[in-house]
């Protein structure tokens, strides 16, 4: 069995993130993805999530292309996940790449995928702040 993991926050789930979980599941047989927790979004990237862990985990558990989901709760623990987990393929959006190459010396092949350009949460959130600031 070919394992595939992913890392991210999946906060306002849109079909760019289905974009990128059906590719990444394309790559292998079983797709884990390391969900960031409300504390390591805060504490590491200073980001406060609409959902909550739990809200953001009970959506992602939803589509058929995760097969499970883990807690991402610090930068270093890439490495131990694809030992742990016997990842075959790390995969992350573009926008990261080169970043973790070194996880080939682990033996886990790298794959950064194109992201899906017209969308993002950055962009969601601030069409919804701009809506909201033009209705007052």
């Amino acid at each position: 069995m070919k394992r595939v993991i992913t890392y991210g926050t999946f906060d306002l789930l849109h079909y760019g993130h289905i974009n990128l979980l059906r590719r990444a599941k394309q790559l292998g047989d079983y797709l884990i993805v390391a969900l960031s927790t409300d504390e390591f979004n805060w504490r590491e990237k200073q980001k406060k999530c609409y959902f909550s862990y739990e809200e953001r985990k009970q959506l992602l558990e939803a589509i058929r292309y995760v097969d499970l989901v883990i807690p991402e709760e610090s930068w270093e623990q890439k490495r131990t996940d694809v030992k742990e987990y016997r990842v075959d393929t790390f995969v992350m959006g573009d926008d990261w790449s080169g970043k973790f190459d070194f996880l080939e010396k682990e033996g886990c092949s790298v794959v950064y995928l194109p992201r899906t350009p017209e969308i993002s949460t950055t962009q969601i959130k601030s069409d919804l702040n701009r809506k909201t600031g033009a209705e007052h």
